[in-house]
């Protein structure tokens, strides 16, 4: 019950890389939070994170545990097709990948901008957090849900293609002159 009142406090939010201001910070999120979650959902959404652990274990929330489960197969299979362009070996025995990250991991390895990989997987991760959101919109997964796309909006604003250019010409002239001053040739 005490969910209701939280989920109705908790401003809709579209999760897309526009400049538009959330209508929550992720402190005020948690302090909300901190009113009607007991102790164990609370330290849920603390440790709530888009990375997953890199060993599988149990959060105590269902919703939690499959996001972590697919985030991991997700950079599981873009870690693989990294290693295979760069033909290096990545060991991933015994490790069971869904087919639709396998997919995503394909398509966003073959664009040509880093940015749009990023903002397609991005669009990917969305799609999975509303595909194991629970239906019953005033479940505890569903606020772990919410805090999730609030971490993955608050990542994707962050993303601007005019200072990641800017960081690329500056590794690349970095690579350049360190290639230079060790005589190595181009």
């Amino acid at each position: 019950m005490k969910q209701y009142y939280l989920m109705s406090q908790l401003p809709s939010f579209v999760v897309s890389d526009d400049k538009t201001a959330l209508p929550i910070t992720e402190a005020d999120f948690t302090e909300l939070c901190s009113r009607f979650l007991d102790k164990t959902d609370q330290k849920i959404l603390q440790e709530l994170s888009l990375e997953p652990p890199r060993e599988e274990s149990k959060t105590g929330s269902k919703l939690v545990d499959e996001w972590y489960s697919r985030e991991r197969s997700l950079r599981i299979a873009l870690a693989q097709i990294r290693a295979l362009n760069m033909k290096k070996k990545f060991d991933a025995t015994g490790v069971s990948l869904s087919p639709d990250a396998v997919q995503a991991a394909r398509t966003a390895a073959g664009m040509d901008s880093p940015l749009a990989a990023e903002q397609f997987l991005n669009q990917y991760r969305v799609s999975v957090i509303e595909n194991i959101t629970p239906l019953d919109g005033f479940a505890t997964d569903a606020v772990f849900a919410y805090g999730i796309k609030l971490k993955l909006a608050i990542r994707m604003k962050k993303f601007n293609a005019e200072t990641g250019m800017a960081s690329y010409h500056a590794i690349y002239d970095r690579i350049l002159k360190d290639g230079t001053s060790t005589g190595e040739t181009k």
